[in-house]
């Protein structure tokens, strides 16, 4: 076998040595996963991160490295914005916080597959039509506009063909039957609602692929570093949401820089073949200020709150309760202890 092939077989066995550990010693009973725990496991998925880019710097050079720490930056970046979607997906199906890690843990291994398979099927692609790049920049851009634009979208997860589909194939129970997918009733196998919210979470995350792995390849299209930077920034995301998922509403401009992100990425492909193509150091830069600046416009701007039941423009006090605009509800999981294992009716809503 060559080298690379070893390369290849190393990585995934150090990938499946660090999920076996996870869920199996760490993780092996089911508990609330707190902030402090979430916060030592995002150190050590970026520490690790790092690391092998130490490693890559070391033994393939600085090219090598700067396109996978670039990379990896895109794709961490662009990985926030599943956190949004989550806590609403979590909140929604009242999904109990101890189930949460569970959830997220099969979720994060199948979004490492169909990843895989778009990552090896994209740097076909590109090999064999060169051209194709060009399409993916124009997306790419396309996609940044949209989201810019449309960064106040509402997720609504009841009108979720997805959802009805599943209903349709397989029946669902009203409640949680601990941290089950699936169960056995009357002779027959049911799904949970925690299997469904599973199937959610996978879909969503292949909808960003489509996103984030064209993103990447404007950057190299070397299909080791575009899989290995894709993993490093999954393997982290279950963390990162336990340690954001309470305070993302905070930073309500990243929405705006990571569609700038997009589609400078997308820029960049379109100039990959001419005489003003950017530099992957250029590059990282861009991407670091952008980011920077989103973050840092978030903190100095708070995001407006509106008094629930008092009209804009009327001098009435404000009623003590108040919610600001658009807020994605925080994925606490607690419900009352009457209902805390019921899920909401799936029904469309107007």
């Amino acid at each position: 076998m060559t080298d690379t092939t070893w390369l290849w077989i190393g990585f995934n066995a150090f990938v499946l040595a660090m999920l076996a550990l996870d869920l199996g010693v760490f993780h092996r009973k089911t508990h609330v996963v707190s902030v402090k725990e979430s916060l030592a496991w995002t150190g050590v998925w970026v520490t690790l991160a790092l690391a092998f880019n130490a490693g890559l710097w070391y033994f393939a050079g600085q090219q090598k490295a700067l396109e996978f720490f670039t990379g990896y930056l895109i794709e961490k970046s662009l990985s926030v914005d599943n956190v949004f979607v989550f806590a609403l997906l979590f909140s929604y199906f009242a999904v109990p916080a101890q189930y949460q890690h569970k959830v997220l843990f099969w979720g994060i291994l199948g979004a490492l597959i169909m990843r895989a398979i778009m990552i090896f099927a994209g740097a076909a692609l590109i090999n064999q039509f060169t051209w194709i790049i060009y399409i993916f920049g124009a997306f790419l851009i396309l996609t940044g506009i949209k989201m810019v634009v449309k960064r106040d979208e509402e997720i609504h997860p009841e009108r979720n063909p997805i959802v009805h589909w599943f209903k349709r194939l397989m029946p669902v129970t009203n409640d949680y039957r601990g941290d089950k997918f699936i169960v056995w009733e009357n002779g027959r196998r049911i799904a949970t609602p925690l299997l469904l919210v599973l199937v959610c979470v996978e879909v969503s995350d292949l909808i960003f692929a489509v996103d984030s792995i064209p993103a990447i390849f404007a950057v190299t299209t070397d299909p080791f570093i575009v899989y290995t930077s894709n993993v490093f920034a999954i393997l982290g995301l279950r963390s990162l949401y336990f340690a954001l998922a309470g305070v993302m509403d905070k930073f309500h401009y990243l929405k705006v820089g990571l569609g700038v992100v997009l589609s400078f990425v997308g820029v960049k492909m379109l100039l990959a073949h001419t005489a003003w193509k950017i530099s992957t150091l250029l590059s990282l830069g861009v991407v670091v200020l952008i980011l920077a600046v989103s973050v840092v416009v978030s903190l100095l701007r708070p995001k407006r709150k509106v008094a629930v039941g008092v009209l804009p423009g009327k001098n009435d006090a404000p009623s003590e309760k108040s919610t600001s605009i658009h807020t994605v509800p925080k994925p606490d999981g607690v419900m009352p202890p009457a209902t805390a294992d019921k899920v909401p009716a799936l029904t469309n809503t107007p």
